[in-house]
Formats: structure tokens, C-alpha cells, sequence
């Protein structure tokens, strides 16, 4: 089998996932509306997802080590597409965060396999190409808010909405999968189920969590900032997130020829300095204009980080690929879900300007911990 044909198919892993979330995502105000819910109900549904996914990593990295990548990614994306019309079934708060927390729980249990077969993948092709398979996550997200909004215009309702995403992933799914690496083997049964990283690890881990702070703080923080802070109007407001991601996604497909020509050290090290002095320039600036600027810097500067993170966990000695990108994931992502509370309740007591001081600083200290991130 071609390595180009497996690149491929792990590569369509990563946009139907970007697509299959995005295209929830894209419809979430109607679904509110047509479960009369307050903010609050809204809310504590959308917490669903994100505890479905942290908790089903270190399963999701058991069953990859036990049972190989290829099938635990092709059971995850099917289930997936599965659940995405479920969503519009849901009749109430509890019945949608219920299911929203198995969506999350397949999600991220599709995170985890393909990103061990892209770094099955990265290992044959003999240099950096991570970083590209998460940009296509960031397009495949791109598509489906785009989808959605044209589903949107035409009048479809969330459950035919979903129910023709989800086809389409299916569709995707059943074409690629076969290109799957057959060859990552499952491991020895006496590995643990849940397994303690070693110092390497650990350090790699708190750069995903500090990067990964700065993505959550972004997406739900950055339109906040933008309109209140800078004064811009609603309509405007959106600016700074979609600078945010723009540069995210082309940061992503251009982070592999950087990781090629600087190394992987040097990369962590100016990424982190390249967002931390986004951010700063962004609490500084006294226009829009450059808090936009800003605001793109920091997407720039955090594209790279998580996908040369999981490369390099990927390659680790002391435990399987899968559990060792699970254990790492549950850091990270951790990050991503207490940084925008904690940064609201520091906003609470002085003003969000102080409180997004929260994002530098671990950017910063992204560049400082670079060096531990060698594999």
C-alpha cells in the first residue's frame, strides 16, 4: 500500500472530524431556541462534551494500544457520524447534554487514533508532516461552519442538517479507510491502563496545557475583548477570533516545513514568543486594528505547538503511542477547559484586559520549556 494512499486517508480522519463538530457547533443558537433554554440550561448541556472527551481519553489510548489505531479510528468516526443526528432528537437540557457527552466521548476517542496513525505515518515518510493533519482539522472545522450556514439560508432544520453531515462523513469514511496503516499492532496486555508519563512527558504535557489555555481562552474570549474593551461593534466583534483561526489553520499547514528547516525546539521556543507577544501587543493596543493584529499573531503562534507535541509523544520509549497521546491529551486539554473560567472569575475581580494576562504568561513560558521537548 502506498504511503501517500495512508497519508490521505489519515488526513480525511482529521477533516471529518473538524467537519463533524463544526457542523453541531455551526447550529447551536436554534437548538437553543427550540429547547427554550436560558443561557444557563445552554450552558450546562454544552458541558457534555468537553467531560465526554476528557474522560474518554485514557480509555480511548487503552484501546488503541490493545487493539491498534486503524480500527479504534474507524469505529470512532463511524459512531460519530452516527451521533450527529442524534443531537437534533435530544427534547431536553439533560437529554442533549447526554448525548452531547457521547459525541465528545467519540470525538475524542477519534482524536487519539488518528493522531497515532499520523504519527504512524510522520515515522515512514522520514520528516515533519503532523502538523498538516491537524490543519486539516482546522479546514474540516472551517467547512462545516460553512456548511452549516449554507443549510442554514436554505432552511434546513438541524436534524436534516445533521443527518446529511453525518452521511457525508460516512461517505468520506468508507472511501478512506481502507488506506489505514494495518500495521500498528496492538501491545502486550500487561500495559496499564492508565499510565503516569515519564519527566519527558510531563513537560511536553505542560506546554500542551499552556497552549492549549490560550486556545480555549481565544475562542471564547477574544469577540468579548474585542467589542467590549476596544469599543468595536458586534458586527466587528468576530474580527479577532476569525483572525485567531485563520492564521491557525495556515500556521498548521506551513508548521511542517518550519519544524523541517528549525527543528522542533527552536519552533516551540519562537512560537511561544510569536503568541505571548500577540497577546501582549493585543492588551496594549489602543485600536481594533492592532488588537486584530494581535489576535493573529497568537493564532500563528500557537498552531504548531500541539501538533509537534503529539509527534514527539508519539515516538516516546516508554509506553505505547496511543496511551502515551491520551495521557498528554488529558494535561492539555485540561487547560483548554479551566482557562476561560478562570479567566472570566480574574475579569470578575479586576477587568478582562489583567484577566487575558493569563494567556501571555504560559505563552511565554512555552519558549522557556522548549527544550524539554525533545524526542
Amino acid at each position: 500500500m502506498s504511503l501517500h494512499f495512508a497519508r490521505a486517508a489519515v488526513a480525511t480522519m482529521f477533516l471529518i472530524n473538524g467537519f463533524t463538530f463544526a457542523t453541531w457547533a455551526s447550529r447551536i443558537p436554534l437548538i437553543q431556541q427550540h429547547l427554550q433554554l436560558s443561557a444557563g440550561e445552554l450552558g450546562s448541556a454544552l458541558l457534555g462534551t468537553p467531560i465526554g472527551s476528557l474522560l474518554s481519553l485514557p480509555l480511548a489510548g487503552w484501546l488503541t494500544a490493545r487493539f491498534g489505531s486503524k480500527y479504534v479510528t474507524i469505529i470512532a468516526a463511524f459512531v460519530s457520524c452516527c451521533i450527529l443526528p442524534l443531537i437534533a432528537l435530544a427534547p431536553s437540557a439533560l437529554a442533549l447534554a447526554a448525548v452531547l457527552f457521547l459525541f465528545g466521548s467519540a470525538g475524542d476517542t477519534l482524536n487519539i487514533g488518528m493522531n497515532a496513525q499520523a504519527v504512524s505515518v510522520e515515522n515512514q515518510w522520514g520528516k515533519p508532516i503532523m502538523s498538516s493533519f491537524h490543519g486539516l482539522y482546522s479546514a474540516g472545522g472551517m467547512l462545516g461552519a460553512a456548511f452549516g450556514s449554507v443549510m442554514a439560508e436554505a432552511g434546513f432544520m438541524p436534524l436534516q442538517h445533521f443527518t446529511i453531515g453525518g452521511i457525508i462523513g460516512m461517505v468520506l469514511l468508507l472511501i478512506f479507510f481502507r488506506w489505514l496503516l494495518p500495521n500498528d499492532s496492538p501491545t502486550d496486555k500487561s500495559k496499564p491502563l492508565f499510565a503516569k508519563p515519564d519527566a519527558v512527558l510531563w513537560w511536553l504535557g505542560l506546554i500542551a496545557f499552556s497552549c492549549m489555555l490560550g486556545e480555549g481562552a481565544m475562542a471564547d474570549w477574544s469577540s468579548v475583548f474585542l467589542a467590549e474593551i476596544s469599543g468595536t461593534t458586534a458586527g466587528l466583534s468576530t474580527l479577532g477570533y476569525t483572525a485567531f483561526t485563520m492564521a491557525m489553520m495556515s500556521g498548521r499547514f506551513l508548521g511542517d516545513r518550519l519544524a523541517q528547516q528549525l527543528g522542533q525546539v527552536r519552533l516551540i521556543r519562537l512560537s511561544g514568543l510569536l503568541a505571548g507577544s500577540g497577546m501582549s501587543l493585543a492588551l496594549l493596543a489602543a485600536t481594533p486594528f492592532w488588537v486584530v493584529v494581535g489576535f493573529g499573531m497568537v493564532g500563528l503562534g500557537l498552531a504548531t505547538v500541539v501538533p509537534m507535541v503529539y509527534g514527539a509523544v508519539g515516538r516516546s520509549q516508554t509506553m505505547p503511542a496511543g496511551v502515551a497521546i491520551a495521557a498528554i491529551s488529558t494535561v492539555g486539554y485540561t487547560g483548554f477547559l479551566i482557562g476561560p473560567p478562570v479567566i472570566g472569575w480574574v475579569a470578575d475581580f479586576f477587568n478582562l484586559r489583567t484577566a487575558l494576562i493569563i494567556v501571555a504568561v504560559p505563552a511565554f513560558g512555552m519558549a522557556v520549556m522548549a527544550s524539554k521537548a525533545r524526542s
